[in-house]
């Protein structure tokens, strides 16, 4: 599990099946001290987060396809919780 800052949304007109009815984010990995740690990651969101909102991500595959209800899945990423 990560924190990571939402910098923004994407939008895809072609995409794989599992992704349908999913949002996908742009964030930004962030350190303890809410610095940047890393390059932005994209990732699946079902929980509303928006831009600048804090957020934990996971890359646990099994927790990403538990999510997505599917074995064949190429998400790495996926928002966990949003920070209070």
């Amino acid at each position: 599990m990560n924190l990571g800052r939402v910098i923004g949304q994407a939008t895809s007109t072609v995409k794989h099946p599992t992704l349908d009815g999913w949002r996908l984010l742009v964030v930004q990995p962030v350190n303890n001290e809410g610095e940047e740690s890393g390059d932005p990651v994209m990732s699946i969101d079902n929980l509303g987060a928006g831009r600048g909102d804090m957020v934990m991500i996971t890359s646990d595959g099994k927790a990403v396809r538990e999510m997505m209800g599917s074995n064949n899945t190429p998400v790495r990423w996926a928002v966990i919780g949003l920070q209070d």
